[in-house]
Formats: C-alpha cells, structure tokens, sequence
C-alpha cells in the first residue's frame, strides 16, 4: 500500500492508545522520531516494532544529520557536524572518511528499522544563518557538493534514501524559519550562482528534497514549499528531479503565513509536496487528515521509493572493520573540536 500524504510525531518513548488508532488512518504515511522517542536503542526498536505491527509499510525517519542534531545518542555513532567533515575533504583520506560517514550513520538507523534520515543539509552557510550554521559542509560550494555527494554515496551504498534540505538554500538569512518566516531579498540570478548549486548537481543523486520555508519575494510571493514556481518550474522541469517533495514542518512559525493547518496543507500538496510533516502539534495533524480525507488527493507512488533498501545485523554491524575503524576516527574527531 503507497503510505499517505501526512507524516507527523509520537508523544513519547511508546505508543498510546489514541497513536495505536491514529496509525491505521490511511492518510497517514509515516512517523518522524524525536529525541523524546528515544532512550536506548532497544527502547527504539521495540517501538519500531510496535509501530510495524500495526502499519507495516509505514516510513519511519529522523533527524540524524550529525552534530546538534543528532536525535539517537546512546548507544549511536555521535556524528560530527558536516561543516567539520567539509573541512577535512581535501585531506588524504577525507573523501573516504565523508563517505563513511554516510554509511555508518545510515547503517545504524537501518539496523534499528528505521527507513531513513532527513539527511544531507544542502545550505551554502557558516555563520550566516543561526539555524544552519555548521550543519552545512562549507560557504563554498565547491567544497560543500563533492562532500555532500560523497556522504550521500554512503548513505546509498547502506540501504538508505538520500533527503537534500533545505531548497534552494536556508544559509542566506538570519531569521529562523521554526520562529518566524524568513525573507530573502537575492535575485533568482545570485542563488543560482550559489545557493542552488547542490540541489542542481545533485538532484540526480537525491531521492527526496524537502524545500525551505523562506519568501524570495524578487522571485516569488510564496514561501517555497508552497510555491508552485520553485516546485514545479524549478525543481520538476528545470532541474528535471522526480523523487519525493516532503514539506518541512507546518508547525514552523515560517509556514503560517499559510493559514491554518488545512491551508496549509492544501498549498503544500498542491504545489507539488508528496508529503507533509506535521510535528509538536496533535490537533494540527488531525486537521490535516480530516483535510485529506475529505479531499480527492491520491498518496504519491514516488514515496514508497524512500523504503529501507537493507537492514544490516546490528552485531554484525558494529564487530566490522569498517564500522570499528569509522567510529574511532569520528570520535578522534569529536576529542579534537571539544
């Protein structure tokens, strides 16, 4: 069964009983895990599990990208930020140690069940945006597409679908798009130049983008995950991507220029997301099935493709060599930023 259009979040580290009955809704098509969902690794697989039994095809995901936002900790490779694996691309062995970078942070969730992380950061930033900052490879692109390609070969060669965020580009503002909708002045021409480079070369490596709640009002009026210009003009024809469109969070202040949650969901689907993650906000996603229920929106094929391709025996996992030496370089290189 292709899952739904809505993704939305768990209240804590098992399910309820109104979760259990809110998963069999067929607009619901995945869950998105926080850090409140977690406590061990056999706490989240057991409430994989749960969520399996009860909605198999169901795509379960998270933020795990790597530095502060890493929400599996304990018992979990910690990731250091991409900006600090950027730095290291030119070194002898850096491309080597992005990659498995890639594959060790996308084996571990694929060990535990889980289907994918939101992951790579595509933003052109260092201290520019507050909300991005070292999440990003690099200010240069040049450095910043060799080793977000490289990440996501590691990623790939694990099982695991690939997400660039935050289209075309979150490292151009100050505001923070969670707090307030963020306005980019640029023209079309300047972010071509920059920001949109990833997501051009690189939309033939991605499986999913999942586009910025900002307004580039010389471009556009709408806030791009509701912009049919940057989805479809942009995004679809002219860089030619056909995988999956996920909105970022409609509980961000940077979407309720929107409307209210039907609103929002309707701009987001109707400009091309395939799906809409609705978080931290139960009445809000109810709003939104009780949207897609009675609307003639049908769930998008495109999403099944962000399915787990593999998922590798935890023990077998971590007595390899290659996890064993990747783990230790990563956390040589945790010691050296600390």
């Amino acid at each position: 069964m292709i899952p739904g259009p809505l993704m939305l979040d768990l209240d804590g580290l098992t399910l309820t009983l109104e979760e259990r009955e809110l998963l069999q809704n067929p607009g619901i098509g995945g869950v998105i895990f926080f850090s409140r969902n977690f406590s061990s690794r056999d706490q989240i697989v057991e409430l994989v599990d749960e969520i399996r039994a009860i909605r198999p095809g169901l795509l379960l995901c998270v933020d795990q990208e790597g530095g502060r936002v890493q929400r599996f900790r304990d018992g979990f490779t910690r990731i250091p930020p991409m900006q600090t694996l950027g730095e290291r691309l030119t070194d002898v062995d850096g491309d080597a140690l992005i990659r498995n970078a890639g594959w060790l942070m996308a084996s571990e969730l694929l060990a535990c069940g889980i289907d994918f992380s939101f992951a790579p950061v595509l933003d052109i930033d260092r201290n520019q945006c507050e909300v991005i900052g070292d999440r990003s490879f690099s200010d240069d692109p040049d450095i910043a597409i060799p080793a977000a390609r490289t990440f996501i070969a590691g990623m790939h060669e694990a099982g695991m679908a690939a997400t660039g965020k935050h289209f075309p580009g979150h490292g151009g503002v100050v505001a923070d798009s969670h707090l307030e909708t963020p306005y980019d002045n640029r023209s079309l021409e300047t972010l071509r130049d920059l920001d949109l480079r990833p997501f051009v070369e690189l939309s033939g490596e991605l499986d999913a983008v999942m586009p910025a709640h900002i307004v580039f009002p010389s471009i556009d009026p709408d806030a791009v995950g509701f912009s049919h210009f940057w989805l479809q003009n942009i995004l679809r024809n002219e860089l030619q991507f056909d995988g999956v469109i996920f909105s970022d969070d409609l509980s961000m202040k940077g979407a309720d220029l929107a409307g209210g949650y039907a609103d929002k969901a309707r701009c987001a689907l109707r400009a091309g997301c395939d799906m809409v993650l609705v978080c931290n906000n139960r009445a809000g996603a109810i709003e939104v099935l009780e949207f897609i229920a009675g609307s003639d929106m049908t769930p998008s094929p495109r999403l099944s493709a962000m399915l787990a391709r593999n998922k590798p025996d935890w023990q077998e996992l971590v007595l390899s060599t290659r996890w064993q030496t990747t783990a230790a370089k990563l956390g040589n290189i945790l010691t050296s930023i600390a």
